[in-house]
């Protein structure tokens, strides 16, 4: 290499340890610009030491580098965002000699470098809130473990069920969403930096040692995946998780709105602030204008979402148009931003279990345990009890009598009459005290016996397993985060003390 020195090597030297040395890092965001200065910064270590750049010109280089990075950390400075803007402020800063740190390299996998590591700190970032409205969640649903509420099936009250049990079933959903995070972010944190364009480069590369200086677990292996297919998939798998994340939320927020719209309903935000707003005509009136928004907001990042699987849809591979940052980094912020509005709903929102239970015993949502009862002790077959139960509520609505105002003789009676004619026991086998317990939403609640329902210890057992998990969650962010933090720093103490070895070798003897 050394016949392809530039004669005017010595002066570019010269100009080079003019130039005022100091950190090539500093503070500032992890954009484009920054990405671009650790990838080349790990060029320069790596190729100097690989004998692929000529040390004579590592002073040249390095000082030309430190002063693009230090002159785009000023306040107002033009901070590049593309190889071909970025290039130019290397070439101004030390002449075209500094180009040598181009070999091998292409705008295509330099460009899908920082993407993926710049949509690998998004996720990051995303995690933190996720798990704190997963925190929040299971909070509540600890307070709310004996407070029994109406659950829906088809908009309609369908069975009592403890609110915590509920929550902790939103909980869940979250946690799957935990899960598909950190797969995604296992097929993210791969660096394609080394594959140039389609198929590698005639330059012996180290593209392990890249990864590793820039923080990313693996290398995307096969070079034409690398900036063909592979940085298509990850901002698409990203737009798959912000999908799920504000369908969960909406679930969540169509729940709370079935029974908000009711006169006395016993879920309400408190009134005041960001959370509920008056009418402007019906002074009765208070807007749940925080549900609504975080509904608003939820939809827009679905729509947000599609609009990335549309841009990848029917496109050439490699094209840029599902790729670019901003609108990838805008959709998982604003994801983020509606999980924080639900942590807000659940800090906000005001249980009335009094209510709660009032509109439990105000209907017959605890009618299938008339059925589930009879089968399970007096071995009646289940659709039998269901017709006898089917029947008592028809009565019961006809005469509009409460649950637990039914008259037992009323119940003796339609008992007798349903299995009229049958080898079952002619009378109702419940003893008066025994048919009222059965209609009681708390005791269905307390009395359930299934792996995962609300009965007490099962709700101890899943409220210490989501907190685990939270844990774990947590314990991961911060692990992937200190990787990329020690790998970043790594880099920079390598760098530096090339740069500081090349300025001191490069200086004239006295």
């Amino acid at each position: 290499m050394r016949h392809l020195l530039p004669t005017r090597l010595s002066a570019l030297i010269a100009l080079a340890l003019g130039l005022t040395l100091g950190p090539a890092h500093a503070d500032g965001p992890r954009d484009e610009f920054f990405w671009l200065g650790e990838i080349n910064k790990a060029t320069a270590v790596i190729n100097t030491e690989q004998g692929l750049l000529d040390r004579r010109l590592t002073p040249l280089v390095t000082a030309g580098l430190r002063q693009v990075l230090r002159d785009g950390q000023q306040p107002g400075a033009k901070r590049p965002a593309s190889v071909i803007t970025f290039e130019p402020l290397l070439i101004q800063a030390a002449g075209p000699e500094i180009t040598w740190l181009h070999a091998g390299r292409s705008s295509q996998d330099m460009h899908a470098t920082f993407r993926a590591a710049i949509l690998r700190d998004e996720m990051l970032r995303l995690a933190d809130q996720l798990n704190a409205t997963r925190r929040t969640l299971i909070d509540l649903a600890d307070q709310h473990r004996a407070t029994i509420v109406p659950n829906y099936t088809n908009g309609v009250a369908a069975q009592p069920n403890s609110y915590g049990h509920t929550l902790l079933g939103h909980a869940a959903g979250l946690e799957r969403d935990a899960q598909r995070l950190r797969e995604a972010y296992a097929r993210i944190d791969r660096s394609p930096m080394g594959s140039t364009v389609l198929n590698g480069s005639s330059w012996p590369l180290d593209r392990a040692r890249m990864a590793d200086y820039l923080g990313f677990a693996a290398l995307v292996e096969n070079a034409y995946d690398a900036g063909q297919i592979s940085s298509v998939d990850e901002p698409v798998e990203a737009a798959a998780l912000a999908t799920s994340l504000a369908l969960h939320t909406g679930q969540f927020i169509e729940d709370v709105m079935t029974q908000y719209a009711q006169a006395r309903p016993w879920i309400l935000l408190e009134e005041g602030g960001a959370n509920t707003y008056v009418s402007s005509a019906m002074p009765q009136k208070r807007n749940p204008g925080l549900l609504n928004a975080t509904r608003r907001d939820a939809s827009s990042v679905l729509a947000q979402a599609h609009g990335v699987v549309l841009q990848a849809h029917n496109i050439p591979p490699g094209m840029s148009d599902a790729k670019e940052v901003k609108p990838n980094t805008t959709l998982l912020r604003d994801t983020g931003a509606v999980l924080k509005r639900w942590q807000q709903i659940l800090q906000a929102l005001r249980v009335n279990r009094e209510r709660a239970l009032d509109e439990l015993n105000s209907d017959w949502t605890a009618s299938q345990e008339l059925a589930d009862v009879l089968m399970r002790r007096f071995q009646l077959p289940f659709r039998v009890g269901h017709h006898f139960a089917s029947e008592v509520v028809e009565y019961a609505r006809a005469k509009d009598i409460r649950p637990l105002d039914f008259p037992y003789r009323e119940a003796q009676r339609i008992y007798a009459e349903t299995v009229q004619g049958s080898a079952h026991p002619a009378q109702l086998p419940l003893s008066e005290a025994e048919f009222r317990a059965t209609l009681d939403p708390v005791a269905i609640v307390n009395n359930r016996a299934t792996v995962g329902g609300p009965q007490p210890a099962e709700m101890t057992r899943m409220l210490a397993r989501a907190r685990q998990s939270v844990v774990e969650q947590e314990t991961w962010v911060r692990a992937r985060r200190e990787h990329v933090q020690r790998a970043l720093a790594r880099l920079d103490q390598d760098f530096d003390r090339l740069a500081d070895s090349a300025s001191s070798s490069a200086a004239p003897a006295k």
